[in-house]
């Protein structure tokens, strides 16, 4: 399998660290979010894993639209990732994923298999696939 990208990310001081990347790109503070008895006022794992699935994602079924025929203009096309953290029954922690997907300018139907078609596809879901369950809602405007 040939390797199209790859990067790399430092850690140090866990969830409440900093973490950078090998070109400098990214570098952020984490912080524990309150909720979690941290202090927050900087983002968290969750969030950058949100914010990684929801573009991905986008990306994807904006590829598949365009292999289907369809065209979108910036901004007819909006995905929303939430990442949840919770335990299961033996203590450990588990991810809880959903994604509401807009599609602007399509039938529900069509809005509903690009969507599974863009779920073949991005990395995120098939990284994820059989680990976290991901709720998915697919509205047309």
């Amino acid at each position: 399998m040939t390797i199209l990208y790859a990067t790399k990310v430092a850690a140090t001081g866990g969830r409440k660290g900093r973490i950078r990347s090998a070109d400098g790109i990214l570098d952020l503070t984490l912080a524990i979010p309150k909720e979690l008895g941290g202090m927050g006022g900087a983002t968290n794992p969750e969030q950058l894993f949100a914010g990684g699935y929801a573009a991905c994602f986008e990306n994807a079924l904006l590829r598949v639209a365009r292999q289907s025929g369809h065209r979108f203009a910036d901004g007819d096309v909006e995905v929303v990732a939430e990442i949840g953290l919770s335990r299961n029954e033996a203590d450990a922690f588990v991810l809880h994923a959903s994604l509401a997907i807009t599609v602007a300018g399509v039938d529900q139907a069509t809005a509903e298999a690009l969507v599974q078609g863009a779920d073949a596809i991005c990395p995120y879901s098939n990284a994820i696939r059989g680990n976290v369950a991901v709720a998915k809602t697919v509205n047309v405007r």
